[in-house]
């Protein structure tokens, strides 16, 4: 039985829809890309109420949040992994990220 692609919702401008699709390609999954404005998108909303991007939507799983995702897809396909096995290294990089996003936010937020 075939399963489905994933389907990644995002904007080329974002910078997290970035990330999402580097962390997809490194892991070489096979998705499927499509772009949306998530003010403008009603179809967009029904999928993120929250209406941010990205969203990946795998099955009947819909997670939003480049982190999130990034994790979900660091789960889901272990080969190639993003993170380091040594647990203080990943501990770190783990740390650089969640800070790294939380700096994204608040700039965007001004």
């Amino acid at each position: 039985m075939a399963t489905e692609k994933p389907i990644l919702y995002n904007a080329w401008i974002s910078s997290c829809s970035h990330r999402v699709r580097i962390a997809l390609n490194l892991k070489g999954v096979d998705y499927e890309y499509k772009s949306v404005n998530p003010r403008t998108d009603p179809d967009y909303e029904k999928i993120n109420p929250i209406k941010y991007i990205p969203a990946l939507v795998d099955g009947d799983i819909v997670v939003s949040d480049s982190l999130a995702i990034s994790l979900y897809l660091e789960d889901k396909y272990p080969e190639h992994p993003l993170l380091p096995k040594d647990l203080k290294r990943k501990a770190l990089n783990l740390q650089v990220m969640s800070r790294s996003k939380s700096l994204v936010v608040s700039c965007s937020q001004k």
